[in-house]
């Protein structure tokens, strides 16, 4: 898919690597990342961990040989509520992609959007250069506790944002314009724009390809194979929705989020609270039938 639709960039979740690492065509990185946490030795749990941690660098180096950019690598889910074990996970991975000899320039590395993953992001940021990538993400306060912390880039999520109206709403269905998730995304680059903000903006999770058009001037978009396929197909003109222009004439009013501040506005979002919980139970639960699937290969 990279192939053939050459993106700039490229993304992996633990969703995405359980799914790659269970097809034939990857065995091989599999097999390395294995004999990787064997060759480093100590107990079953830490051979799977360095196993895992070297998988994921396998299938982010084998992107980057496709890519001009850089490539989103994740940070165990497990580790949402824990700043220093985010920064202690994201300073391995970025060594192991040293090892590999790329440079953390053509890395992002891909931390839960919660308060200790703001603040972890925000340490890899200034202490040690490492650009970080803001994931599931679904509220203002996130945002703008993000923009606040100088991060690279944020991916705020659309069609999750989506399934939570249609799941609990009368309503079914959206005109892209009014798409909760296009709302979102839109309040976020308005006021990222207005106040100057440099952390990037990168709409993600797209349900259709109206969405995205009604993102057209977004910094990134992050969109899945399926929906470049369909977007392939329309010849149509698209003019920008979104411009730093309109943005710097918007209404929005410019807040600081400590903690508890953060805490409480977040909280306040029920949609927010329950994607944000659902998608770190869902990342870790892959997370760990990945490790079941590596320590079938460990201790054979």
């Amino acid at each position: 898919a990279i192939d053939e639709y050459k993106p700039l960039d490229a993304t992996t979740n633990p969703s995405l690597i359980l799914a790659a690492a269970q097809m034939p065509a990857y065995q091989e990185l599999v097999d390395d990342a294995v004999a990787y946490g064997k060759k480093l030795g100590g107990s079953e749990e830490e051979q799977i961990k360095n196993a895992c941690d070297k998988l994921f660098v396998l299938f982010g180096a084998e992107i980057l040989k496709r890519i001009p950019g850089r490539v989103s690598t994740e940070v165990d889910a497990r580790l949402s509520f824990d700043k220093e074990g985010m920064i202690q996970r994201a300073r391995r991975l970025i060594d192991l992609y040293k090892e590999a000899g790329i440079g953390k320039d053509r890395i992002l590395i891909k931390l839960s959007s919660t308060w200790e993953g703001i603040q972890a992001g925000k340490v890899l940021e200034a202490e040690y250069g490492i650009h970080c990538n803001m994931t599931l993400l679904f509220s203002f306060a996130q945002a703008v506790a993000c923009a606040e912390a100088g991060v690279t880039l944020i991916s705020p999520f659309v069609g999750r944002i989506l399934d939570w109206y249609v799941a609990n709403g009368d309503k079914k269905t959206y005109e892209p314009s009014e798409d909760p998730g296009v709302k979102s995304v839109t309040k976020i680059y308005n006021y990222y724009k207005k106040f100057g903000y440099k952390t990037i903006v990168m709409g993600a999770s797209f349900r259709n390809t109206g969405e995205i058009k009604a993102l057209t001037g977004c910094d990134y978009l992050t969109i899945s194979p399926k929906l470049l396929a369909e977007l392939s197909k329309e010849y149509v003109k698209l003019t920008p929705t979104l411009s730093i222009k309109e943005a710097q004439a918007c209404q929005l009013e410019k807040i600081h989020l400590d903690e508890k501040a953060f805490r409480w506005h977040h909280n306040e979002d029920q949609m927010a609270v329950e994607k944000l919980s659902d998608g770190i139970r869902k990342f870790a639960a892959d997370a760990v039938k990945l490790e079941r699937m590596l320590k079938v290969d460990v201790i054979s």
